[in-house]
């Protein structure tokens, strides 16, 4: 069978990528080849770079009313297309198709939240700051901008960025990841239908040179990021080397504290649906739960039951509740830190190993794992694991709690399960984290607020999402203004 190569979206057209290397793109569940995506080089990148910029100017004049009408198809569009992008998110990252749908609702909910931008990206204006003066401050778009999205969300991750980019006035260009490239492909396809201006709105596939090549380029001005810490810090130390304004979310280890007056039996539900929501491979899944005080024993007992009940397989099947992890490397990695952390001291309650799923001999499958009482001394009590892996520790006080969740060199999320209004306060007061959950697992922002991190979880000021969004890629305009009477009397 022919596989497909996929082609990048330039100045409002299909276009193959210049002649270099591709990837094979793997159903994580299958092991069927999907795809191939070309890992674009620097030659492409100037091509697209080239094209945003030239569309710039008339898109930058065109009203925000208008720019927004665009958006308003494309959420009717989406709608539209629901089904079938929430099965393609399935096939291509693994996750079960309850957990695409939710993600495609998410990406929407952005369009939603980007066509108020009339409202949001009004201006200050202040009368007489002295007699016949005026002063205010007004929101230009920066340019051409580029978003690099993640395997883990292809669908919802590029829509925290894209549509405020859009409706702000500038141009944009999408790098998806090469593991999950083909959602983009679908989605660029839909929005060819509402008929945005040839090079407002570009597409370009590739791997490391490509996204290197985008962080260098002169005439790109902002650049957003969504991946591990490491790759993060890249993107953020040579964007900004390069002059360029960026947001780069990196990677997480996100705590989870139990008091022991937590309602057990929705706290068992909530943290499991978070450690092992996605196979684990989100930047808000738990990865660590802190059991305080005589919480220990009735939390464990549950939670190892919960993680035995989850039904694992092909996500588009009924009853599934995990599906596979991204790739056959992913899977070995998260293997080798299971047993390193057993190696180091902790007890393996459940899970652990691999799994065959009848009918897929050669998916990505792993059982959820519990590890209790790993030692925070193990490099795996460090690192993030991406895959469904939940560590148990103990804390005595709710304060030893805080004390072990601000040790950590992450800042994504923290959540606590009580049913104590004054422990969820200090809790939610003194945790050093950007994203904070009170008897939630997953503290996931709604579109209309900033999806936020601290630490080595985010590098930069402004984050995704909402007003944030909007000042990030807007730069403001100071204007002080005298009309002197003299100049109004012939009126």
């Amino acid at each position: 069978m022919t596989v497909k190569v996929l082609k990048n979206y330039i100045d409002g057209k299909w276009v193959e990528a210049a002649q270099g290397e591709s990837l094979e793109v793997h159903n994580p569940a299958t092991a069927e080849v999907l795809a191939r995506v070309p890992l674009s080089p620097p030659a492409d990148v100037s091509e697209v770079v080239e094209a945003a910029s030239a569309a710039l100017m008339e898109w930058r004049q065109t009203p925000a009313v208008s720019r927004i009408q665009y958006l308003f198809k494309l959420k009717n569009l989406l709608e539209e297309n629901f089904e079938g992008l929430s099965r393609t998110i399935t096939m291509e990252n693994g996750k079960t198709l309850a957990e695409s749908r939710g993600e495609m609702r998410r990406a929407i909910e952005n369009v939603e939240v980007a066509c108020g931008i009339p409202a949001l990206m009004q201006s200050e204006f202040s009368e007489d700051i002295a007699p016949g003066i005026d002063e205010y401050m007004i929101r230009q778009p920066l340019g051409v901008v580029a978003i690099i999205a993640p395997f883990n969300f292809p669908g919802m991750i590029p829509f925290w960025f894209l549509p405020y980019a859009l409706a702000v006035g500038n141009t944009v260009i999408v790098k998806p990841s090469e593991r999950c490239p083909i959602t983009m492909q679908k989605v660029f396809r839909i929005l060819d239908e509402i008929g945005l201006p040839a090079g407002v709105l570009n597409l370009v596939n590739g791997g490391a040179e490509t996204v290197n090549a985008l962080l260098d380029h002169p005439d790109i001005k902002a650049v957003s990021f969504v991946g591990s810490t490491p790759v993060a810090r890249h993107v953020y130390s040579r964007g900004a080397r390069n002059g360029k304004r960026v947001q780069a979310q990196g990677g997480a280890k996100n705590p989870l504290v139990v008091m022991s007056d937590a309602d057990i039996e929705m706290t068992t539900r909530i943290v499991a649906d978070s450690a092992f929501g996605n196979a684990g491979q989100r930047c808000l899944a738990a990865s660590t739960a802190i059991i305080v005080g005589d919480a220990r024993d009735v939390f464990v007992q549950s939670i190892v039951e919960a993680a035995r009940q989850r039904v694992v397989g092909y996500g588009l099947e009924d009853g599934v509740t995990m599906g596979p992890v991204i790739t056959p490397e992913s899977r070995a990695r998260i293997l080798g830190l299971i047993q390193q952390g057993v190696d180091d001291g902790a007890d393996l309650l459940v899970g652990g190993r691999e799994i065959q799923i009848a009918g897929y001999p050669d998916g990505n499958f792993l059982r959820p794992t519990i590890l209790k009482d790993l030692p925070l001394t193990s490099e795996v009590a460090k690192t993030e694991i991406f895959g469904p892996v939940l560590a148990l520790i103990h804390a005595d006080t709710l304060d030893g709690a805080i004390e072990l969740v601000n040790q950590g060199q992450y800042g994504n999320m923290a959540c606590i399960f009580t049913s104590n209004g004054g422990a969820a306060r200090k809790f939610r007061y003194a945790v050093q984290a950007g994203n904070v959950g009170i008897n939630i697992g997953v503290a996931a922002p709604m579109a209309f607020f900033p999806f936020s991190g601290w630490k080595d979880s985010f590098f930069g000021t402004l984050h995704g999402q909402a007003r944030h969004a909007v000042e990030f890629y807007t730069q403001t305009k100071v204007v002080v203004e005298r009309w002197d009477e003299k100049w109004s009397r012939q009126f």
